[in-house]
């Protein structure tokens, strides 16, 4: 993809190139889970096609889409893959919000005349920074760095002292800088290579370094004036949704096809299969509808410049918790009514099983922060989780 071919990226484009490449990832799911990073061929079709791109500011040849279409991008691959899904997702939030926080030359520089660079990234201050002559010097340790084995460069926050207080600042560091420790032994979101990092005595120059605490953002765009927190949980939304709907299908499919044993007509004859099915569908979608409306309207206000909108960020909070649990109790659903089947190595439903309980371990989707959504509902203040 060429810079020229970047700059006319949209979101309804993305998300068709995102639903057109469901089977390439599909067939490579096996080699992600063996290899617990994403296959060479997966990364360059999701490069090729910007996908990573989906967030970034437009004034470095970004989509900018609307979050209903990021949502609905990450989904479709999750669909096919929930790591190369999730891999995705960390990508795009990595990529998306350095583009609005890089000074604007050095998004230039790194994004913009590079339309396929990909980022990985840690926002916990995991790092430990010095300021010297014209920059800082960096060492520090960042876990779950999803997708660190194929970008291009590395975004992580550090602790500063300045001022006589710790301060956070985030460094950009050229992936030859960093060292890649293999720690992602796990069971869920195998392919998605979330290794630790390590970066030891780096120098980083001013211009390379981010101010996110401090909110120095340099994009104009009405994306970027939207709850970092809402932006956070959204997306992880589009990977359990994925994986919930891939099983659902996959489901169905198995249902048609397989004759339990003592009987003589498919699963989907037997009452409690239906039931499951009907079940699993009405709390995915439910949940789902759910999110898709308390983001719009999040977005609609934001669009209008109204800023007094603590209910409305509390409520996507709400929906986006409860949408991944939602999906992770559809998947035990279809998954229990498969019967043993869905137990093996080979089964469809197995890895997303797997899978998405992941998704609701992530902090900003993590059922305790229901109790402040809960609180600003009832007219209550919220009480500082984050």
């Amino acid at each position: 993809m060429s810079p020229a071919q970047s700059a006319s990226l949209t979101g309804a484009l993305l998300l068709e190139r995102a639903r057109e490449l469901k089977p390439l990832v599909q067939r490579h799911a096996d080699r992600a889970e063996a290899e617990r990073t994403l296959p060479a061929e997966v990364v360059r079709a999701l490069r090729e096609a910007g996908l990573f791109r989906v967030a970034v500011a437009t004034e470095v040849g970004g989509a900018e889409a609307t979050p209903r279409e990021q949502i609905l991008a990450i989904e479709a691959i999750s669909e096919a893959d929930g790591a190369a899904g999730w891999a995705l997702m960390i990508g795009v939030e990595n990529l998306g919000f350095a583009s609005a926080f890089l000074l604007p030359d050095v998004a230039e520089e790194v994004i913009a005349k590079n339309p396929e660079v990909i980022f990985s990234g840690a926002l916990n201050p995991q790092g430990r920074a010095t300021r010297v002559d014209g920059g800082v010097r960096v060492s520090g340790r960042w876990p779950f760095a999803s997708g660190c084995l194929h970008s291009d460069w590395f975004w992580g926050q550090c602790v500063i002292e300045e001022g006589g207080k710790p301060q956070t600042l985030e460094v950009l560091v050229p992936r030859r800088d960093v060292r890649v420790l293999d720690t992602w032994h796990v069971a869920g979101l195998r392919g998605s290579g979330s290794h630790d990092v390590e970066i030891e005595d780096a120098f980083v120059p001013d211009r390379f370094t981010t101010r996110v605490g401090a909110g120095r953002i340099h994009a104009r765009g009405a994306l970027f004036r939207l709850p970092a927190l809402s932006r956070l949980a959204y997306n992880k939304v589009g990977v359990a949704t994925g994986i919930a709907r891939g099983a659902l299908d996959a489901f169905v499919e198995l249902a048609s096809t397989r004759v339990p044993r003592a009987m003589s007509a498919p699963l989907r004859e037997r009452r409690f299969a239906q039931e499951s099915i009907a079940e699993a569908e009405n709390l995915l979608r439910s949940a789902r509808a759910f999110v898709l409306e308390s983001v719009e309207e999040l977005w609609q206000e934001t669009l209008a410049g109204r800023t007094e909108r603590l209910r409305l960020g509390d409520m996507v909070q709400l929906a986006c918790v409860k949408a991944v649990m939602a999906s992770a109790r559809a998947v035990e659903i279809v998954h229990a009514a498969a019967g043993t089947s869905a137990n093996t190595l080979t089964s469809p439903l197995e890895r997303r099983m797997r899978d998405v309980h992941v998704v609701g371990q992530h902090i900003v989707v993590s059922p305790a922060l229901i109790e402040p959504a809960s609180r600003v509902l009832l007219g209550l203040p919220p009480n500082g989780i984050f």
